[in-house]
């Protein structure tokens, strides 16, 4: 099943959240919409996401996704910022305490980690041109 647009409000999503996580998510709220000029979009049932571009892979499944992204959840932020986290390893070497798995990296607050290279990471994954484009 694809992840699509909602018509539900970020503020629902975060209405469980701890309130620390809940300042947390608001500030990546702002600051991904700040970057990208784009009004936050919630895809499925918790994935904020900002700006959307088209895919087709290979293998003929498309779809579309948001650009860039964040889900929140009581333990841990998921940050989806591109296709392949490797292109911020020079970034992931200054933020701080985190985790990366295929398409996205993991942080458990953001007191934790340096925001000034969250946000350089957020301004570089925007600026990117569509990874699925030929």
């Amino acid at each position: 099943m694809q992840t699509v647009p909602t018509n539900t409000a970020p503020e629902e999503v975060f209405a469980d959240l701890p309130d620390s996580k809940r300042e947390d998510a608001e500030y990546l709220l702002s600051l991904m919409q700040e970057i990208s000029g784009e009004p936050p979009v919630v895809w499925g049932r918790k994935i904020i996401g900002f700006g959307s571009y088209d895919y087709t892979y290979a293998s003929g499944h498309s779809g579309t996704a948001a650009r860039i992204g964040f889900a929140a959840a009581p333990r841990q932020f998921s940050l989806y910022l591109t296709c392949d986290a490797e292109q911020f390893t020079s970034f992931l070497e200054r933020l701080g305490p985190h985790k990366t798995g295929k398409g996205c990296i993991y942080v458990t607050r953001l007191a934790r980690i340096d925001v000034a290279v969250l946000k350089e990471m957020i301004q570089f994954a925007w600026a990117q041109p569509d990874p699925h484009e030929s």
